[in-house]
């Protein structure tokens, strides 16, 4: 009897994999980057390349770098490179290992966890390393330009970078990039699911029931600001793809002795810094990626 009245468990429903599915993920991640996305990556990453900076004293610097332009640096052409394909790449690859994974009988949390870690490598490998390097190496080169000669553009840094160090100089840091993204969109999926399962309890939902959107954006908010735990590998990332001159620094840079050359500098808070524009970043990623991605 009790059986017969148990609910049935949620049919597990794999997406359909549609060209328009692509294009939303290539179009949620241009509109993150182009609104908050690429001032808080700015912000985030001159705090993390210059460790002595406050938030305050990281807005001035970037503030003095152009303006409010300053604050969108390395967003044309590198940011929409980057957004417009790893977008995609992360929806499709994500949704793919969140299903097999519950197909496999993962609960919410796990198959959330699975789909953010196959999707952030998949970014890494597949669309970010070389678009990552260029940004960080705009938002962190000297602007000055020496003799009254003109900085040099983009494309020239680019073309620079690759007659000295060819593809291995363009995707400098792309395994710190790699493991940034495992464990940013592994525990942004996992954790928001996990809220989700959270406000299923309090508002007394069923296992798997439908959550309005602002209960998904609460989620999402909630997963992405908690998963910048990892800021230490996002600094290490930062400084292995910096162009800041410091005779200090190891000649050729691996994420070990990179870490060790930041805690050497800066003690254990130097691996910290940019963590509250990171928080930012992630909440606004998450919302745009997760909640806007289910929607």
């Amino acid at each position: 009897m009790s059986a017969a009245l148990a609910s049935p468990a949620p049919t597990l429903e794999k997406k359909p994999i549609k060209f328009s599915n692509l294009l939303l993920g290539a179009g949620l991640n241009m509109f993150e980057v182009t609104t908050l996305g690429q001032p808080l990556e700015v912000v985030k990453t001159t705090m993390a390349a210059n460790r002595g900076d406050s938030f305050a004293g990281a807005l001035t610097r970037t503030w003095g770098r152009g303006g409010v332009l300053g604050f969108y640096q390395g967003l044309i052409p590198w940011a929409w490179i980057e957004a417009s394909t790893k977008g995609a790449v992360l929806l499709f690859v994500a949704s793919e290992a969140e299903y097999y994974a519950r197909s496999f009988g993962a609960g919410d949390f796990t198959a959330g966890i699975t789909g953010g870690v196959m999707g952030g490598v998949a970014q890494a490998y597949a669309t970010m390393g070389f678009c990552t390097c260029m940004k960080t190496t705009m938002i962190t080169r000297s602007k000055l330009a020496t003799a009254g000669a003109k900085p040099p553009g983009t494309f020239a840094v680019f073309a620079d970078i690759w007659k000295r160090e060819g593809l291995r100089g363009i995707n400098k840091g792309v395994n710190a990039v790699a493991i940034r993204q495992m464990t940013n969109w592994g525990s942004r999926f996992g954790l928001s699911r996990l809220a989700e399962q959270g406000i299923r309890k309090v508002t007394g939902k069923e296992e798997g029931g439908k959550l309005n959107p602002w209960e998904k954006i609460l989620a999402s908010g909630l997963g992405g600001g908690l998963s910048a735990w990892n800021q230490p590998i996002e600094v290490i990332r930062v400084e292995m793809q910096s162009k800041t001159v410091d005779p200090n620094r190891p000649a050729k840079m691996t994420v070990g002795n990179t870490a060790a050359y930041i805690y050497s500098q800066n003690g254990i808070k130097g691996l910290y810094r940019g963590v509250v524009p990171r928080i930012g970043l992630g909440v606004w990623q998450t919302i745009c990626m997760v909640a806007m991605g289910d929607m």
